[in-house]
C-alpha cells in the first residue's frame, strides 16, 4: 500500500494541477469560472475573486511544495488578474464577481473575499518575494480593520464603497447572519498567512482578538461544537452543526495559533480543537465518510467533496498532534480511500466531484467549477500530506 503522501503527490501532479492549468484564460485574463458536471466549459460565465484568490493560493503554494518553477507563470497569471481586476482602484477592496472579460460584476465587498486575497497574496509574495503583493495584501488587512469591524467583531457584507449590506452571501439554512463562523475563520486564515511573510504587532493583536471571539463565542463547549450563524449579538441563530467547518477549523485554528508562539494560548486552543475533532470522528465519520452537516437533529448524509478533504487533513492533524490516538489515523485512511475510489472523478481529465448522495452517487447537477469550486479544498489537502508525509497509508 502507498504511503498518504505518495497518492497526495500523484493526485495532485496527475489530476489536480493539469485541470486547474488547462482553465487559464489566455484572451482576458484569469481563470475560467464555470465548467458542468460534463465537463462543457462556459467561456462567458462570470468569475468570481474567491475562486480567483484560492487558484492564486494553490500555484503558488504548489509551485513552493513540489519546488516546480513551471507553476509560477500559472501563479504569475492569477495574480496579474487579481492585481489589474479584481482590485477596487476607487474605494479599495475585492469585487465579488467579474464578467468574463474582466469587468465588475458584482461589486460587493465582503469581508470573507478580502481575508481570502490576503490569504493568496501573501504566498504569492512567499513564492515570489513580490513586495507589491505584500503591500496589497497589508492593505487589505488595514482595510478589513478599519471598514469590516465593530466593537464586537467581524462584519461581513458592504456595499461598493463600504456602507453596510445585506448577508444573503454567507448565510444559509433560511437564516440571515449578521456574524457568521466562516468569515470569522477564513479572515483568521488570511491573517495567518500574513503572518507568515511578516509578522507585525497590529496583525497579532487583531489575530489575538479573533481568538477569543473564538473560544468565547464560536465554540460551544457544551456541545462541543461551533455555533454557526449569529445575529451581531452573537445570539445563534440556528441548530446547526457544520462537520466540515468544524473539522477545518480543527487543524486550521491550530496552525495559526502557532505561529504566534505562545505556549499557553496554543495550549488552550488546541484543547478546543481535540474537542472539535473527537466529536467529529464520533458523530459524523461512518466509517469510510464524513457527512455534511445536522440542522435540528436531522444529518445531511451528501459527501461533499470539501468536506472530505478538510476531515482527511483534520484527522491525520490530530494523529499527528497525538501519535497515540490511532483511531484518527485508520479514519484517515479508510477516507483517503473513499476519495480515491468515489470522489475523485474516474473520467480522464476529471477533477473530484461537486457532491455525492448518500449511496455514493455523484449530483449529476453539481458543476464541475464554478465560484465556490476550486483547488484549495483538495489541493490544500494534497499539499498538507506532501509536506507532513504521515504514517499512513491507503
Amino acid at each position: 500500500m502507498p504511503r498518504a503522501a505518495e497518492a497526495a503527490r500523484e493526485m495532485l501532479t496527475d489530476r489536480l494541477l493539469p485541470f486547474w492549468k488547462a482553465l487559464r484564460d489566455e484572451t482576458f485574463g484569469g481563470y475560467y469560472g464555470y465548467m458542468n458536471f460534463d465537463h462543457l466549459l462556459d467561456k462567458g460565465a462570470e468569475k468570481g475573486c474567491i475562486l480567483n484568490s484560492r487558484i492564486l493560493w494553490f500555484f503558488s503554494e504548489a509551485a513552493m511544495t513540489l519546488g516546480d518553477d513551471s507553476l509560477v507563470p500559472y501563479a504569475r497569471h492569477a495574480y496579474d488578474f487579481l492585481r489589474e481586476k479584481c482590485l477596487d482602484p476607487e474605494f479599495g477592496g475585492v469585487y465579488w464577481s467579474l464578467t468574463y472579460d474582466g469587468k465588475p460584476l458584482d461589486n460587493t465587498k465582503h469581508t470573507y473575499n478580502q481575508a481570502f486575497a490576503i490569504y493568496a497574496l501573501s504566498a504569492y509574495c512567499r513564492l515570489t518575494g513580490e513586495e507589491e503583493a505584500l503591500e496589497l495584501a497589508q492593505r487589505l488587512f488595514r482595510l478589513i480593520e478599519e471598514k469590516c469591524t465593530d466593537t464586537g467583531g467581524y462584519l461581513e457584507a458592504f456595499s461598493r464603497d463600504f456602507q453596510p449590506a445585506s448577508n444573503e452571501k454567507l448565510s444559509e439554512n433560511g437564516v440571515l447572519a449578521e456574524r457568521t463562523m466562516n468569515t470569522l475563520l477564513h479572515v483568521f486564515e488570511g491573517y495567518s498567512g500574513l503572518y507568515q511573510v511578516k509578522p507585525d504587532r497590529d496583525l497579532e493583536t487583531a489575530m489575538r482578538r479573533i481568538l477569543n471571539i473564538y473560544a468565547g463565542k464560536i465554540y460551544d463547549p457544551e456541545k462541543r461544537r461551533q455555533k454557526v450563524f449569529f445575529d451581531r449579538d452573537y445570539n445563534s441563530l440556528i441548530d446547526l452543526t457544520s462537520y466540515g467547518h468544524d473539522i477545518e477549523s480543527s487543524w486550521l485554528i491550530d496552525w495559526g495559533t502557532g505561529l504566534l508562539e505562545d505556549l499557553a494560548l496554543t495550549e488552550k486552543i488546541a484543547a478546543i480543537n481535540t474537542q472539535l475533532a473527537d466529536s467529529v470522528l464520533k458523530t459524523a465519520f461512518d466509517g469510510a465518510s464524513l457527512a455534511n452537516e445536522c440542522e435540528n437533529g436531522i444529518v445531511d448524509t451528501h459527501r461533499v467533496w470539501w468536506v472530505q478533504a478538510e476531515a482527511l487533513l483534520g484527522f491525520i492533524d490530530e494523529y499527528g498532534k497525538h501519535p497515540d490516538r490511532t483511531k484518527f489515523r485508520d479514519a484517515a485512511a479508510s477516507l483517503w480511500r473513499f476519495i480515491i475510489e468515489k470522489v475523485e472523478a474516474p473520467r480522464p481529465g476529471g477533477e473530484w466531484f461537486w457532491r455525492l448522495d448518500g449511496d455514493g452517487t455523484p449530483d449529476t447537477s453539481k458543476p464541475t467549477v464554478e465560484p465556490w469550486k476550486c483547488p484549495y479544498h483538495n489541493g490544500r489537502t494534497c499539499l498538507e500530506l506532501i509536506r507532513r508525509d504521515p504514517d499512513v497509508y491507503v
